[in-house]
This record gives structure tokens, C-alpha cells and sequence, in this order.
């Protein structure tokens, strides 16, 4: 059995890849595309017939191989050139591939984007930005993340997300190891049974569901509902929130609202989403809007990344 710890290449009689000069294979396959004819090799090489067969004889007496059998006119392969023009033809291919391949990643025109988002987003502002990214980067993978807004910074944290966006606090000035924009801006929508008494007007003061039964995204996965119910208090009453839920979904919420647990308080982004049994109605006095921000690591060195992000704030 074949000792590879003890394997001495120069027994093999294998030439390494360093001693071959990368003209002269080129110089080879010219003769080659040629119909094997050297003067016409030389004239596209714009080189001497000379010095060009000089380079073919270092390079076979490199390989140890005839490549060109030049007892006949014309010229012609040996058996072994032909194998040697076929695998060499292969590996220069494969050779171009692999560096359009790295030119292509240092653009950013391929790899990975790994996407965090609640529902909501990807229900109102992301297929518009991803269909752009898109039609302009269309191999790069896109991984997205349905994840709540305390997941999606853990990721980031951990390394697993590129860039998340969701309805984030701000940053504080002194953090610097991350970098937030605000993309969009939406208002808060009720969404009732289509049977409810508010359901008849067009507009609902806030503080006409004082004595509603409220149901909201749960508080700790949802930190901006801590705003809507400030709001509330804002207004002189204490909201009634009979349910918090961890669903992302707003199918699942509107599901919740169907089934007469309560009115529920939503993006506007919702009213894009057409549920049976269910109306959507503003509220008339409420001006607490909902900013949706883009976060990121600030070292990230992606390109593609950056390619993304060009689209997302232009």
C-alpha cells in the first residue's frame, strides 16, 4: 500500500504547477487553436516562429512529454499533447470561473444576505425593496427571519444577521458598535369584528375604547405598544388589554379578533391584508406613529450588505 506520509514526488516524475510558466501554456494552446500551426501561432502571438518554439521545447522538456509530433508537416498532437490540451483547456476554464467568481464577490454580486423582520414588515415595506435587490443582485441568497425585535438584535449580536428591521428603540449616542435608519413611518389602525357597534363609524376617538376589550402583540416582544399605552393614558383612561400575545402573525391576531376576544390595535400596514369578519377604522385623535428602522453592526464588512443598503435608503 502507497505510504503517503513517505511519498516522494520527484519519484512520481509529477512537475510542480510552480515550474510551469503560464505563457507557455498559453503559447501551447495558441499553436493549438491554430490547427497546430506554428507561423500562424507566432503571427497572432506577435512573436517569432523562433523563440515560440523554443518556449513549446522547454515546456515539454519540463513535462517530460512530446506534445507535437513534427514528423509530418502539418504538425500534428501526439496522443499525449491531445490529453494534455484537453484536461489544460479544462483547467484554465475553470481557472477564469474562479476568478470572475471572486470578482463577482468583491462587488457583492454574489452571497448571502440574512434578513431579520417581524410580519409586519414583510407585509408593508420589504417586497418592494427585496424585488429591487432583486432584479439587481438576482444570485445573491436571501435568507429572511421572521423574528420579534429582541431576536432579531440578539442575532445581530451573535453575528447570525446582517441587518434587521423593525420598529427599534433609538440608539443611544454612546453605542457605537451598531448603526440604525429610519426607513418608513406608520400609523396605528383598529381592527374590529365586522359586526361591532364602533364598526359603523368611519373614524373612532381613542378614547372611545376605553371599556373595549384590547388585545396587543405581547409588551416584551413588542416594546413600541408601550407607547400606545401611554397614549391611552395620555387620554384619561387605562386600557382594557384582555390578551397579549407572542404571535408574529397578524393572521393569527386577527383570528383572535374574529373569534369576539376583542379589538385588536395594529399597523396601518394590516389594512393590506383582507381577513373575513374583519373591519379595519383609524383612530381619529391618535398621532402616535410607528418608525421602522434598519439596524446593523457597524463593522460588518459585506459588501453585499452595502449593496443592500443603497437600495434600502436611497
Amino acid at each position: 500500500m502507497l505510504d503517503l506520509a513517505q511519498l516522494n514526488l520527484a519519484q512520481l516524475n509529477l512537475v510542480p504547477l510552480s515550474q510551469l510558466e503560464l505563457r507557455q501554456l498559453c503559447y501551447f494552446l495558441t499553436i493549438v487553436a491554430n490547427g497546430n500551426n506554428f507561423s500562424r501561432a507566432a503571427e497572432q502571438l506577435h512573436i517569432e516562429q523562433a523563440p515560440l518554439s523554443q518556449r513549446i521545447r522547454a515546456l515539454e522538456k519540463r513535462l517530460n512529454v512530446e506534445l507535437f509530433d513534427r514528423r509530418h508537416r502539418p504538425v500534428q498532437l501526439t496522443p499525449a499533447g491531445d490529453v494534455f490540451r484537453h484536461h489544460l483547456q479544462s483547467s484554465l476554464a475553470q481557472l477564469q470561473q474562479a476568478i470572475e467568481q471572486a470578482q463577482r464577490t468583491a462587488r457583492g454580486e454574489l452571497g448571502v444576505l440574512r434578513l431579520g423582520m417581524a410580519s409586519s414588515v414583510a407585509n408593508s415595506i420589504l417586497p418592494d425593496i427585496l424585488r429591487q435587490f432583486r432584479d439587481r443582485y438576482p444570485f445573491v441568497t436571501l435568507e429572511l427571519h421572521e423574528l420579534t425585535a429582541q431576536q432579531q438584535i440578539q442575532a445581530l449580536h451573535d453575528r447570525q444577521l446582517d441587518i434587521a428591521l423593525e420598529a427599534f428603540p433609538p440608539l443611544a449616542d454612546s453605542d457605537t458598535n451598531w448603526k440604525q435608519q429610519v426607513i418608513a413611518q406608520e400609523s396605528l389602525v383598529l381592527a374590529l369584528p365586522i359586526d361591532h357597534p364602533l364598526a359603523t363609524q368611519a373614524q373612532i376617538p381613542l378614547r372611545a375604547i376605553a371599556q373595549e376589550p384590547i388585545i396587543l402583540p405581547s409588551l416584551s416582544a413588542f416594546p413600541f405598544y408601550h407607547a400606545f399605552i401611554t397614549a391611552c393614558i395620555d387620554a384619561g383612561f387605562q386600557p382594557q388589554v384582555v390578551q397579549t400575545t407572542t404571535a408574529t402573525w397578524l393572521l393569527t391576531i386577527l383570528g383572535m379578533v374574529v373569534a369576539g376576544m376583542g379589538i385588536a390595535v395594529l399597523p396601518s400596514n394590516v389594512l393590506t391584508v383582507q381577513r373575513q369578519g374583519i373591519l379595519y377604522r383609524e383612530i381619529a385623535d391618535l398621532t402616535l406613529t410607528r418608525e421602522i428602522s434598519a439596524l446593523w453592526n457597524a463593522d460588518h464588512g459585506s459588501i453585499v450588505l452595502d449593496n443592500f443598503l443603497a437600495i434600502l435608503l436611497q
